[in-house]
């Protein structure tokens, strides 16, 4: 199984995402490179997250992601934000042509023993044994998104709008992020009384 971490993490793209999946499991924000300058929904969500759980910032070794990390720590209270580097390594990722204009490797074509090392070494939290049970005990799982007609049905994208909305998130999270979100936000008992509430509004 997978080791749990309680701060959310902070990537780049959806690619370092599923890197950093295959190696924890966490809750992970993209920024969409340098979207996430002018996205004040986004910002709003990782400020939240810093505030409830705690951010680590995760982003590739070049200029790019240097100033990416740099945006969001003048932007986050500093006990809140840990940060995880990986090494700089020369080469391209396996589904690109050529290598990045500065010529190394980032997040997602790091193995997943390097991503946890880089979190072990920013002092990322790892739940263990009572304390993981307890959170995936009572966390949302794909099924509730879909008895919540989040997923699966006709209007699951209006409605997963609809609650983006009740819950201040930004509308454009695509589904595997607002689940991912949601986990690290509401209860399943939570979400079940937005479903109704969302029902009721029609």
């Amino acid at each position: 199984m997978k080791p749990r971490i309680r701060e959310a993490v902070i990537v780049e793209g959806r690619y370092d995402r599923n890197a950093l999946l295959q190696a924890a499991d966490a809750v992970v924000v993209e920024t969409a490179g340098f979207g996430v300058f002018s996205d004040g929904e986004k910002l709003a969500l990782i400020r939240r997250l810093a505030a409830e759980r705690g951010v680590i910032l995760l982003t590739d070794s070049d200029g790019a992601g240097s100033v990416i990390r740099g945006h969001l720590l003048g932007m986050l209270p500093k006990d809140s934000v840990k940060q995880a580097y990986i090494p700089e390594v020369r080469g391209k990722e396996r589904r690109k042509r050529a290598p990045s204009k500065a010529g190394l490797v980032g997040v997602e074509g790091m193995p997943p023993e390097t991503i946890l090392l880089a979190l072990r070494r920013a002092g990322a939290t790892f739940l263990d044994g009572e304390d993981a049970a307890r959170e995936r005990k009572d966390e949302l799982t794909r099924a509730d998104m879909i008895s919540a007609g989040l997923s699966g049905s006709a209007d699951a994208s209006m409605r997963r709008a609809a609650l983006c909305r009740e819950l201040d998130l930004p509308e454009k999270l695509s589904g595997p992020a607002l689940f991912s979100v949601l986990r690290a936000l509401v209860t399943r008992e939570e979400l079940f009384a937005l479903s109704d509430k969302i029902s009721e509004k029609g």
